[in-house]
């Protein structure tokens, strides 16, 4: 049953509806090779299996989001800090979790405000959040490059955490370089200026090395995680060559947009723990998405505070919200049977 509950979930955050002017029919062939390394099943559901057995209760779960910079979007985008904010908050509810986001300090204000509007508070301290079960905290990277490496390895050591998962955030091509979805660059690490992109990939890095889950979510192949597929980005991506990162995760999951990927998850592991309230509803969905717009997420493809994600309106999103939910609650309900007509 999770299978068949997880084939649905799937195939609502891996439609693709796309503008002709953004790579188009490049999702299926990128899905195909990530659901081959979970033993084709499917992703979503493997992930929150995978997450349900490896964090408890009071454990650190590293939640890295954060695309798009100055000029265009100096605060980031819509897309990514609402679909942490749902991860987030379904790990806290649902298996008593600690989430600490982790991002450059350009990216905090979306990440709190979507957290906050979901009614998952961000702490300064994370003891307040531990000991207190006062919600989750928030980490920001250091301001140069140099000082990633040492600041990563800190983190895990403070935070010893059991699961990072990534969500929209930018990991480095095989160059070492940043890349938006359409193989722009976002910093040459050989420019005095390139100390205003922060690549923070280091942190999966590391986590990978001492055994920490990794999950990576994103929708063109340049986000962290993806490197697990390289090869099918490189075939598959326009300009997949420069812009495929290579930072790679344990699971890879790619979605239409990466909120979905983030609200797939939310949803599986509500089913596993038979637990339907964790997933937020279209409600929440507007006010969350409406608070990450006005704390300056802007959306990526007009880099307008209209409400759209990726170029679909806000409630395109908000059904899914209502797909998801009513996909969880009736494969959670006692078998009945119809009136025959």
């Amino acid at each position: 049953m999770p299978d068949i509950t997880g084939e649905a979930i799937d195939k609502i955050c891996t439609i693709e509806a796309k503008n002709r002017g953004m790579p188009i029919n490049v999702l299926a062939p990128m899905y195909a090779a990530a659901r081959k390394l979970v033993g084709d099943r499917p992703i979503t559901m493997v992930a929150a299996e995978k997450l349900k057995e490896t964090v408890g209760k009071g454990d650190a779960v590293l939640v890295l989001t954060g695309a798009g910079y100055a000029p265009q979007m100096p605060f980031g985008e819509s897309d990514g800090p609402p679909g942490a904010a749902a991860i987030a908050r379904a790990l806290y509810r649902g298996l008593g979790a600690v989430p600490v986001y982790v991002v450059e300090e350009c990216h905090g204000g979306p990440v709190v405000a979507s957290s906050q509007a979901l009614g998952l508070m961000v702490k300064e301290h994370f003891e307040d959040a531990k000991d207190k079960r006062l919600g989750s905290t928030i980490v920001y990277a250091p301001k140069t490059q140099a000082d990633v490496q040492k600041w990563a390895q800190d983190l895990l050591d403070k935070y010893q955490p059991k699961a990072l998962i990534s969500a929209e955030r930018i990991g480095p091509g095989k160059d070492g370089i940043l890349h938006s979805a359409t193989g722009i660059p976002f910093y040459d690490p050989s420019s005095p200026s390139a100390t205003g992109v922060i690549d923070i990939s280091a942190v999966v890095t590391e986590a990978s090395k001492r055994g920490i889950l990794t999950i990576g979510i994103g929708d063109h192949g340049n986000e962290i995680g993806f490197g697990a597929i390289h090869d099918t980005v490189v075939k598959t991506m326009p300009r997949g060559e420069f812009l495929g990162t290579t930072t790679a995760c344990d699971i890879v999951l790619p979605v239409m947009m990466s909120n979905w990927g983030c609200y797939g998850i939310e949803a599986a592991l509500a089913y596993l723990l038979k637990k339907p309230e964790i997933i937020h509803t279209p409600a929440q969905e507007e006010r969350m998405l409406r608070h990450c717009l006005d704390a300056g997420g802007l959306e990526a493809m007009m880099c307008t505070t209209d409400f759209l994600v990726d170029g679909l309106d806000g409630e395109t999103s908000m059904a899914v919200m209502q797909i998801l939910g009513n996909i969880v609650r009736k494969n959670l309900e006692a078998p009945t049977t119809g009136v025959a007509h």
